[in-house]
Order: C-alpha cells, then structure tokens, then sequence
C-alpha cells in the first residue's frame, strides 16, 4: 500500500450529504476483485447520463477537478452496503483523501485498510474548504498526515484527529495483513512452543 505522509493537490467540492456507496461505485460494477479498472465508474450515476454521456455539471467532469487528490462533501459520506469497492473507486479515480464532517463506520474503516485517509471535520469548517476549492487549480489543499494538519491556500492551519494505529500504518503504507507480519517470528514461536506443549491439536500453517 503506498504511504499517505503529506498531500498537496486540487480538491473537489461535493456539497452532498448521505452520499452511499451505491452513489460512489453502483452495484453493478462489484464483479471485480480488483483494485483497479473502478475509477471510471466513480459516482457513474451522477458523472454520466444513461447514455453513457458525460453531465457537465458534475464536478469530477470540469478543469481542473477531473485531476482531484481530495474531496471535500458533507455529513454521513459513505452511508449504505459496506463494499470495500467504494474506496478502491475513489483511490483509483486519483482521489486520497476524503474530508467531510462524518463517515459511516463501514466506509471509514475500509478507506483506512486501502490508503485513503477520511478526515472529520466539523460543517462550518467542511463549508470553507468548498469555497477554497471552488477556486479551482490555483486554490491547493496540503493534507500534513505527520502534524495532522490541513493547510488551507491563506496559509491557515486546520488541526484534525485520528487513530494513533491507523495514523501509523498510513505513514508506513501497512494494511492489516503487513501489520500482522510484522510480529511473524513471535507468532512462528508460539506456534513452535504449542506443537510441543499440545501436540494433539492441528497445525497451524505459518505466517
């Protein structure tokens, strides 16, 4: 998983609230396991028409937000099934970050698991965001994971939390899966201290 440490680029507004997951990858695009190949159908309904025509409109069709690194939307983003394929859509559209004033737990959780970081802030904080971004390409957001900062173009500084461990794993580009691996020789000695102890019970492969 790439490292998320300091991110500057051009956010797109998306002043929606209850945005579901269904909104973000439609249904009918979860046969893949992949990772890849999702980005084009990121928010497909509201991007196209039935047509498969683009809505001009839609903000993730205009200059310069077709390139967004951060979304900026309102409350409850991520609402609805829990496909993990919603946060593999927006990472492989370009999009690293998310800042809303909340996520569903779901939603919030796999974003974490693939490298993209959701960050909480309140409205009136969410709304000033969208304005700076409504100024297009000349209006960059830095998100600072390190000092957990979001620099606004004025230069102003905007604290955010978040969880110590999946702050960490971010930084460190680590999944659940590498996180585990870490700890692979005290696992491969417990295992190996078992068989001896308790060696009617089955075998466990190694990690």
């Amino acid at each position: 998983m790439r490292p998320f440490t300091t991110l500057t680029g051009v956010a797109a507004p998306l002043p929606m609230a209850n945005v579901d997951t269904d909104k973000i990858i439609p249904a009918r695009f979860l046969k893949t396991i992949k990772r890849t190949g999702l980005g084009k159908n990121l928010f497909d309904t509201l991007r196209y028409t039935p047509q498969g025509e683009e809505r001009p409109d839609f903000v993730l069709n205009q200059a310069p937000y077709r390139h967004a690194e951060i979304l900026i939307a309102h409350e409850n983003f991520g609402c609805g099934s829990s496909r993990e394929h919603a946060p593999w859509a927006l990472l492989d559209f370009g999009i690293r970050c998310v800042i809303a004033p909340d996520f569903a737990d779901i939603f919030h959780g796999n974003c974490f698991k693939n490298g993209v970081l959701p960050i909480a802030l309140p409205r009136e904080i969410c709304d000033l965001l969208m304005e700076d971004a409504c100024l297009g390409a000349n209006a960059r957001i830095t998100v600072d994971l390190e000092r957990q900062i979001v620099v606004r173009p004025s230069g102003e500084e905007i604290p955010f939390a978040v969880d110590a461990l999946r702050r960490r794993m971010l930084l460190e580009g680590m999944d659940e899966i590498g996180q585990t691996l870490q700890h692979a020789q005290a696992i491969d000695a417990f295992e190996a201290s078992r068989a001896q102890s308790q060696p009617w019970l089955p075998a466990i492969a190694s990690v």
